[in-house]
């Protein structure tokens, strides 16, 4: 791509952005072709236009949502805190626990903005990411997640399209809200310390205050 159709389509992202994500890191990725929105744990992003969302997650679970109709998706990083489990093993996380509320307040944050930009609930289209067991706690946190957003989708009657969860390693996801195309690719390397420090802090935080393998494309 020469310089000035890098420097137009830079700029013809950034004025086709939706208010309200200010705060996101968005940036031209030059090997796309397109902008890209990187979201933290705790964030979420929707858009319109023809970019990217990118997340890193570990025992954090991402929700890609988008309508196909509609021409606008966007994708979540959330966890569920620690201390709002009532009992050790939880047959149903969606009870009305701190932690199910904090889970549907990340999913509801997110689909309501979609349907705030021209989506149709009964068009929603979900695929769900990670829920890795790569914190050093007692209990899974990823799996917990997990089982919170299967169940989450299950009760409001969503439709899921895909996952890739679970396991031991944290995992990138690179998703493309118009097209609903997902990319994932697991980290094998344990000496990545970066995601572990950044969740965990992000653990600490809701408890306190909650309110290199191979690509897969599914």
């Amino acid at each position: 791509m020469s310089p000035d159709r890098w420097l137009e389509a830079k700029e013809g992202a950034k004025r086709n952005s939706l208010a309200g994500f200010e705060h996101v890191n968005r940036y031209f990725d030059p090997t796309r072709g397109r902008m890209a929105a990187k979201i933290l744990p705790g964030e979420y992003y929707v858009t319109r236009s023809d970019e990217y969302i990118l997340t890193t997650l570990g025992s954090c679970v991402s929700a890609c949502i988008w309508d196909p109709a509609g021409g606008v998706g966007g994708m979540n990083h959330f966890m569920l805190p620690a201390h709002g489990l009532s009992r050790e093993h939880h047959a149903e996380i969606a009870e009305a626990t701190e932690a199910a509320r904090y889970g549907t307040y990340a999913m509801e944050h997110l689909i309501n903005e979609i349907l705030k930009h021209g989506g149709a609930r009964e068009r929603l289209q979900l695929k769900i990411v990670g829920g890795g067991r790569v914190l050093r706690a007692a209990t899974d946190i990823g799996a917990r997640n997990i089982e919170f957003v299967r169940d989450y989708i299950k009760n409001e009657g969503l439709r899921l399209c895909g996952e890739h969860i679970g396991g031991l390693w944290p995992r990138k996801v690179c998703f493309h809200p118009l097209s609903g195309a997902a990319k994932v690719k697991e980290l094998m390397n344990t000496a990545n310390s970066t995601i572990l420090v950044r969740e965990t802090r992000y653990a600490h935080e809701i408890d306190r205050q909650p309110a290199g393998g191979e690509v897969e494309l599914f």
